[in-house]
């Protein structure tokens, strides 16, 4: 049931953020994320994603910082004003939110389930308000989304619907992210 939404070969149906175009590129059927802060919105299907499970294979290497936003939607700059990011930092040294943590609203600190320079796989499942991050199968974190949102947040910080991004943070963090896939639920 699941639908392959980057085929590898080039970037369709997927929308660079007007930031800094150069923040990503294409390298043996792996979408790269390195150079000054941009995302790259998925723009392949106009219905808005919901209730879903999405899977990502991804990679980092040594001192690097991403992340995969869900729920959110295009902007030409700046951080996403919508939806959530769900985090990819495994040894980024000036960050402790690690991977697997839903930004600001359930953090994994400090140490991350998953290294760098290995392949593995990100699933990221919402259903209704709730929020299931996998690596590689195993479930790294859980957060259900209270009444109002998370305390402290920005109100554009909330699950409702919208599409997904992949940030590439700074000029010194190198990520990977390839066999993209999502399943809706709804």
């Amino acid at each position: 049931g699941f639908t392959t939404i980057f085929d590898g070969k080039s970037l369709d149906g997927w929308k660079v953020a007007a930031g800094e175009k150069n923040s990503f590129k294409l390298e043996d059927g792996t979408i790269v994320a390195n150079g000054d802060r941009c995302h790259l919105f998925y723009a392949g299907d106009e219905k808005p994603f919901k209730n879903f499970v999405l899977r990502v294979q991804v990679m980092t290497k040594a001192n690097s910082n991403g992340g995969i936003y869900f729920h959110t939607k295009y902007q030409d700059k700046d951080w996403p004003g919508t939806g959530h990011e769900a985090q990819v930092n495994n040894t980024f040294n000036k960050d402790p939110r690690k991977s697997g943590s839903v930004y600001r609203c359930k953090d994994i600190m400090n140490t991350s389930p998953v290294g760098d320079d290995k392949w593995w796989e990100y699933e990221i499942k919402v259903e209704g308000k709730k929020v299931t991050i996998s690596f590689d199968g195993k479930v790294v974190n859980e957060y259900t989304e209270p009444e109002g949102g998370a305390p402290g947040v920005e109100a554009g910080r909330r699950i409702g619907e919208g599409t997904f991004a992949l940030q590439a943070h700074d000029p010194g963090s190198t990520v990977y992210y390839k066999n993209i896939r999502v399943k809706r639920l709804d």
